[in-house]
């Protein structure tokens, strides 16, 4: 017969078993759900169809305008917060000194301008003196080559009156002895006077013509003697033309070079005055494009140096700026539509599509980026900005300002679709 105790103790045990199995369960269900809800958190998180953050702002494009030189303040001829056009006067700088400068560079250019008209008039001037030169030389050419036709002449002249010389002289000769003959016939009375008389006619006569013969090879003889100095003249009015000639064709190229010089000079004188006119145009300073006039930094009167902030014209056109967890990005797709709701415009809803998407955490922009290399690592979800641009035509666009918060929510699409 079993004993009561042992009888007792079994289902006291019993029971406790039971009461300490459920809690057990539990615990063991609880850490597998902690352990299923965290091991597919990201993954459950990723494949939401909409993906919403309250880390995102208005953004829109901040010009801040300066000054590219010093000046006196003229006139600010806008107030703070003052919507303005593309092209818009806003500050106006003292010209005084920029437009004498302008004038200056001005005067430097039409002086430049009259330098090379005037070095084109002196070429065309040498020009004329280098065709007159080579006229010249052609002339003297032509002299040349008559002096010389003229010596060839004058040789034939005195060599024909040379051969004339030679028949006189035997013509003389013969009558001379005919006379000396006839002298000494007519002595013994052995001939005529007349026949004397006739051979002293004859020796005359022919001694007259040896003589006229004699003055014409001597007159020949000058006419060769005038045609070699004329040959010799002309020779050296070539040599000198041609070196008057060669004279003018260097003068011509220091010409050339002078308007080398000229040219680049003008051009000098052009960028400087397209430098004082640009810089003149800095005394005006205008709205780059449309938008909203910031704070004004100067008044009238102020002085201002290059580089000195104006004013600051913020762009009419406005984005979102979305800081989207890396958990949240993996559907993410440019043109996938999202809604914003502006914090200050409550009920408001805008609607519009990503962009772009960053190509960095913000963590890589910052001024100080994190080195996780170093010292104990805490993993943190990183932030990736997303670019959302709106729609054009709704209404209370004109509403919103730069850094106003937002929250905005993207539909994504799953993989696949």
């Amino acid at each position: 017969m079993p004993d009561k105790d042992s009888v007792e103790k079994r289902p006291n045990w019993m029971s406790r078993l039971k009461q300490l199995l459920v809690p057990a369960t539990i615990l063991v269900m609880a850490v597998g759900i902690v352990f299923l809800i965290a091991g597919n958190w990201n993954t459950w998180a990723s494949e939401r169809a909409s993906q919403e953050t309250d880390d995102a702002y208005v953004r829109a494009d901040v010009t801040p305008l300066s000054t590219k030189v010093a000046g006196l303040v003229r006139a600010v001829q806008v107030s703070d917060y003052q919507p303005v056009k593309s092209g818009q006067l806003l500050v106006q700088l003292q010209d005084d000194d920029f437009r004498a400068q302008v004038q200056q560079a001005e005067a430097g250019v039409t002086s430049g301008q009259d330098a090379l008209v005037n070095n084109q008039r002196q070429k065309e001037l040498q020009d004329t003196r280098i065709v007159q030169a080579g006229e010249s030389i052609r002339a003297a050419e032509a002299d040349i080559t008559a002096a010389e036709a003229g010596i060839e002449a004058a040789k034939a002249s005195v060599a024909n009156a040379r051969s004339g010389i030679d028949g006189t002289k035997a013509d003389v000769d013969r009558t001379l002895l005919e006379r000396r003959r006839q002298e000494a016939l007519i002595a013994t009375e052995s001939t005529t006077r007349q026949k004397l008389e006739q051979a002293v006619a004859d020796e005359q006569r022919f001694r007259a013509q040896l003589a006229s013969r004699e003055d014409d090879v001597s007159t020949a003889s000058a006419q060769l003697a005038s045609r070699h100095a004329d040959l010799a003249r002309a020779q050296a009015k070539l040599s000198s033309t041609k070196a008057e000639l060669e004279a003018q064709k260097r003068q011509r190229a220091v010409l050339d070079s002078q308007e080398l010089l000229l040219q680049a000079d003008l051009h000098a004188k052009r960028a400087s005055l397209l430098l004082a006119q640009t810089n003149l145009g800095y005394t005006r300073i205008t709205a780059p494009i449309d938008g909203i006039v910031g704070e004004r930094k100067v008044r009238a009167g102020q002085l201002v140096s290059p580089g000195t902030q104006v004013i600051s014209l913020v762009q009419s056109d406005s984005w979102i700026e979305a800081n989207f967890k890396e958990t949240q990005l993996s559907h993410f797709r440019p043109g996938d539509p999202a809604e914003i709701r502006v914090d200050a415009l409550p009920g408001v809803i805008f609607r519009g599509k990503v962009d772009q998407i960053s190509p960095a955490s913000g963590s890589q922009f910052a001024l100080l980026p994190p080195d996780n290399a170093t010292g104990n690592y805490t993993k943190v979800v990183q932030r990736l900005p997303v670019k959302i641009v709106l729609d054009s035509r709704q209404p209370n666009l004109d509403r919103l300002r730069p850094g106003l918060s937002v929250i905005a929510v993207v539909r994504t699409k799953p993989a696949g679709e």
